[in-house]
């Protein structure tokens, strides 16, 4: 009996996600094959159906919400829309959020296995620097600067996002871990002027209001 048009397509996806979780919770090294497929309710020997080694996964793995279109609802209460011109911002909020920090398991590899892809072979640490521009030219798009100060502003604020995240789950202290993320996101958020663009909207929000308080005044006095 034939399998159903787009068979193929999830269980390959099961795959990823299955390695995903299992690469992002205990590295690359340590995860076998077996556990991976497991995961996938599948068995071994359909691996290479799919996948010419572990390594090949292993780049496919190094996705996140900058090149997976369903990533954005991962997380309840962290919205992230890359059409929207104002999606800086957005990434820069989840990717420092506290749902991030905490999902280990759903998190950006970006995140979890940076030293495992220094160690790694040429095509994994191309897939994490396809990974790291995506992320660059999604912010670059919400900035209001021109040229290379402006490219150059997008790269420091993806490196203080994923740095910031990477130290702050080596941390025991919990507070201090949370501080250490509020702080990144305050100096990314500076970094694009995202800040600055926030309190202009709620001054414009308040002047626009300022007209109608005298006649509010007179009709609570009355």
């Amino acid at each position: 009996m034939p399998y159903p048009a787009g068979h193929r397509s999830t269980v390959k996806k099961d795959i990823i996600d299955s390695a995903r979780k299992l690469f992002n919770r205990h590295g690359f090294e340590s995860v076998s094959l077996n556990r991976i497929m497991a995961g996938a309710g599948l068995t071994h020997g359909g691996f290479y159906s799919y996948f010419k080694s572990k390594s090949d996964l292993y780049a496919e793995v190094l996705g996140c919400f900058f090149t997976d279109p369903e990533w954005k609802s991962c997380w309840e209460g962290v919205h992230v829309d890359l059409s929207s011109t104002d999606v800086g911002p957005q990434v820069v909020r989840a990717y420092l959020s506290r749902q991030h920090f905490e999902d280990v398991e759903n998190s950006c590899p970006m995140v979890a296995l940076p030293t495992d892809v220094a160690r790694s072979g040429a095509s994994a640490r191309r897939a994490f620097e396809t990974v790291f521009k995506a992320m660059v030219s999604v912010l670059e798009r919400s900035l209001a600067q021109s040229g290379r100060r402006r490219r150059a502003t997008a790269q420091s604020i993806a490196a203080l996002s994923i740095g910031g995240m990477v130290v702050a789950r080596t941390m025991v202290d919990r507070v201090l871990a949370d501080e250490l993320r509020a702080a990144c996101l305050a100096v990314a958020l500076d970094l694009g002027g995202w800040n600055k663009r926030s309190k202009s909207k709620k001054k414009k929000f308040v002047q626009s209001r300022a007209p109608d308080e005298p006649s509010s005044r007179i009709r609570n006095n009355r």
